[in-house]
């Protein structure tokens, strides 16, 4: 079932797995393309960050007559390098796919102050993902617990407690920018 291998130094599912879930630490991570790593090293993380793709989608929905205003997405995190992986996987392949380049997978470990720590919230969006059949993104980290001996519960997302989206599959966010002294890029 799985389509890409997660590289050993960043295969951690393991030791943060137990049956309550994905245990947090103070240290997130964000998974993103290497095409974007000079950006990310000089301004930071910033929702809806990546430019290239953004205006490259507001050009083709405008020349469908579609208007619209920009939106603005948090800060992805997660508190697994391994799942950080998958989604700097995804993201690189949508770059690769319509930049035409040759980008890489990348991960940046989150350190983040107090203040911002605090503010880091469980990603409800997952909703979309649980009630999509056959949601690659599920059906990887189901594969992953079954590889640890652990089973992930189905999550109804009109009955879970919201918390389930970070507990159990590893999703949160954070509605700001996250300034570069906070990043570091991982090998």
């Amino acid at each position: 079932m799985k389509e890409f291998t997660t590289p050993t130094q960043f295969q951690d599912l393991a030791q943060l797995l137990s049956d309550d879930g994905i245990a947090t630490s103070g240290i997130w991570y964000h998974g993103t393309a290497s095409g974007l790593v000079a950006a990310i090293q000089s301004e930071g993380l910033k929702g809806s960050g990546d430019a290239e793709i953004m205006a490259r989608q507001l050009k083709t929905l405008s020349t469908i007559g579609h208007t619209t205003s920009e939106h603005k997405d948090p800060v992805f995190l997660t508190q697994s390098k391994e799942l950080a992986y998958f989604w700097a996987s995804q993201k690189t392949h949508t770059r690769n796919l319509y930049l035409q380049g040759n980008e890489e997978a990348v991960i940046f470990a989150v350190n983040l102050p107090e203040t911002l720590q605090a503010q880091v919230t469980t990603d409800a969006g997952g909703a979309a993902l649980v009630m999509e059949p056959g949601n690659l993104y599920v059906a990887w980290l189901r594969e992953l617990y079954e590889n640890n001996g652990k089973t992930l519960a189905e999550i109804d997302p009109f009955k879970c407690d919201r918390m389930d989206y970070l507990n159990k599959l590893g999703l949160a966010y954070l509605a700001t920018d996250v300034e570069p002294q906070y990043l570091t890029l991982l090998k």
